[in-house]
């Protein structure tokens, strides 16, 4: 690129390719390129024919009207989400198929199949309306990772009311705020979840979140640790237990017939303004997006076991854990715990106990692995494992081959994939029976995706900010009751296309690089470089486990580069290793890269969710005062690395 002052500039080279094994080619679900060629060819002609696994109570007359930025996809379609997730499974051989696998953090476990599904969503659809929950009423969602979760989403999309699901870690106030923007009029709650071992007190802080002035009118909890009865607080007239309504429900729901743009979910995502953007999804586009990326990336066959670790409280679990696999008659798993709890090998515990084929993870987790050790995973049988993935950040290079060595046996393709809230589906991705894949890349679009890396004036380049250039069926629909906003953020920066607000790069084999946040890059004397890349050269070092990289306020260069290292099992955090990571990462990338300080720590503070708070960081290694630490995993990871930062 010409303007090395503003592009984000490509340093790390990585070499490595790996086609996919021929027998999984053979079996493969894409395993024709045309594929690409027909999508781009007829993009809307290739979406049109990925509707046709959905099931339309009206069919549609348009497959896209857009006036940009704003779409309508399967114009005046009429169809309803939880028919196509599970009523319609009821007519074929899937009726008694496993639908749910659920296990609970102590170990408990339930199965639901379809049928069962069917009968429990349409119970809970009554329940709601009984409560006076009509279509188009909003309705906030606060539960652990349990089978009540999905039921009461499916029942949410049965009866046409838009649910808005906040995570469990979030504090009273974040729920307090959700609620009030959507004028939520009834809460879902539990009086509590495990987490670790520990009661996490969700219905304490829903409570709190409603108190006062509330548009809810009911709270509905359900009875999961055992407090409801003692301990939670019941307000009468107010609150009322799950179960108890359950009885007297009947199992016949007879689902909305909505409309394609309908919205069927509001999801709540940070903003830069300290208010959450209430993203929007609607209901046909949605679901097309949803099942047709989930039936080809993760090549699902009738009798696959697929677990996806996400919480459904993040745009991952709504549409990798139920949607998408339920539209597709998928078994889809559900836990409820941390990785590490009782042991190091839970996550390994359930692949070999459920027979688990298709795994989906974050790489934070991967990294977390990493440091624990291999005997972890080498404790269990892994060998029904038949394809990897992950999301939520960019993955390592070396993380990303400790997964295939270790997790995958060096015979499972990695689908690395990247896409976000606001898109809602998956937009970049291996397919896994065409791609030969690259440790660190999502490699290409998915077929039908548009997008492109371009410089500050919006020209194609090699390296710079990622955009997508034409709409897209699962995207979102606006920001919600804030239309110009959902404008300016992410549609004012380049004319018409939508800036995703990462960094990128594309090699020369056209694969797509992320390289993380463009708020996160890096200023080092006029050269702009992405944390990805520096964080990728320190976990490339045998003792690093995991790295973040922060910009650090310098006299002379701008920024200087801090590191944040968690070291495996077995290293120590001395002055030598620590000249001999800043070396590594002057070798591996080049000596602008060279970071001025490391810090040592055990741990890192991430969010729930598993995103490292760079931010937190920043405000750490340059002694600012720190904000809400809530949302945070653990929050004296940050007590104890300001300690450090002290020293």
């Amino acid at each position: 690129m010409k303007d090395k002052s503003k592009a984000l500039e490509a340093l790390l080279q990585e070499n490595r390719v790996f086609a996919p094994p021929q027998d999984f080619v053979a079996q493969a679900n894409a395993n024709d390129a045309a594929i690409y060629d027909q999508a781009s060819a007829d993009r809307l002609g290739f979406w049109a024919r990925q509707a046709e696994s959905i099931d339309f109570f009206e069919p549609y007359n348009e497959v896209l009207e857009w006036d940009a930025p704003f779409a309508k996809w399967f114009v005046n379609g009429k169809l309803n989400v939880a028919y196509n997730c599970i009523d319609r499974h009821l007519k074929t051989d899937r009726r008694n198929k496993a639908a749910i696998i659920w296990e609970g953090e102590p170990g408990d476990t339930v199965t639901l199949t379809y049928q069962d599904l069917y009968r429990e969503v349409n119970k809970f659809a009554n329940v709601m309306r009984k409560l006076g929950v009509k279509k188009g009423d909003r309705v906030t969602i606060y539960l652990p990772m349990i089978p009540e979760l999905a039921i009461a989403m499916l029942a949410c999309a049965r009866i046409g009311a838009p649910h808005s699901i906040v995570f469990g870690g979030f504090s009273a106030d974040s729920l307090r705020d959700r609620i009030d923007d959507a004028q939520s009029t009834l809460l879902i709650t539990a009086d509590g979840g495990w987490r670790r071992g520990s009661v996490v007190p969700l219905k304490g802080n829903a409570d709190q979140a409603v108190e006062g002035d509330s548009p809810v009118k009911n709270v509905v909890v359900v009875e999961r640790v055992g407090l409801a009865k003692s301990n939670a607080n019941m307000v009468e007239g107010r609150d009322l237990l799950w179960h108890e309504l359950m009885k007297e429900s009947s199992h016949i729901c007879e689902p909305e017939s909505m409309d394609s743009e309908d919205m069927l979910f509001i999801l709540y995502t940070s903003g830069t303004t300290g208010k959450p953007k209430g993203v929007v999804h609607t209901t046909g586009g949605y679901l097309v997006g949803t099942a047709s990326t989930h039936r080809y990336i993760f090549d699902l066959k009738e009798n696959d076991v697929y677990w996806c670790t996400a919480d459904i409280g993040w745009i991952t679990g709504h549409s990798y854990i139920i949607y998408g696999p339920l539209a597709n008659g998928a078994t889809t798993v559900m836990y409820e715990g941390g990785p590490d709890y009782p042991n190091k090998d839970r996550f390994w515990e359930i692949v070999e106990k459920y027979g688990v084929n298709i795994f989906y993870t974050a790489p934070t987790a991967i990294r977390a692995f990493m440091k624990w050790g291999t005997q972890w995973p080498e404790s269990r049988d892994l060998s029904s494992l038949r394809l990897l993935g992950t999301v939520g950040e960019p993955i390592n290079p070396e993380a990303w081959m400790w997964y295939h060595k270790f997790i995958g046996g060096e015979r499972c393709p990695i689908v690395d994939t990247w896409w976000q809230t606001e898109t809602g589906q998956i937009m970049i991705s291996p397919l896994p029976g065409l791609t030969k894949t690259t440790p660190g890349t999502a490699t290409v679009p998915f077929p039908g995706i548009e997008v492109d890396v371009v410089d500050e004036q919006g020209n194609s380049s090699d390296a710079g900010y990622l955009i997508v250039k034409s709409p897209w069926p699962a995207m979102l629909r606006t920001v919600y009751g804030d239309p110009e906003r959902y404008k300016s953020t992410y549609w004012s920066r380049f004319d018409d296309y939508y800036f995703t607000g990462d960094g990128a790069k594309r090699d020369e084999l056209g694969n797509i690089w992320v390289m993380g946040r463009v708020d996160d890059v890096l200023n080092v004397s006029g050269h702009r470089i992405g944390t990805m890349e520096v964080e990728s050269a320190l976990v490339d070092h045998q003792s690093v486990a995991e790295a973040a990289v922060i910009g650090k306020t310098h006299e002379l260069k701008g920024q200087a580069v801090a590191a944040f290292v968690t070291l495996k099992d077995g290293f120590e955090g001395t002055d030598d290793l620590m000249a001999e990571l800043k070396a590594h990462v002057a070798k591996k990338i080049g000596a602008i890269a060279r970071p001025e300080d490391i810090f040592f720590s055990a741990e890192l503070p991430k969010t729930r969710s598993g995103k490292i708070m760079r931010r937190l960081l920043r405000d750490i290694a340059e002694g600012r005062k720190l904000g809400d630490t809530t949302t945070l995993a653990d929050p004296s990871v940050v007590q104890k690395l300001m300690s450090q930062n002290d020293e």
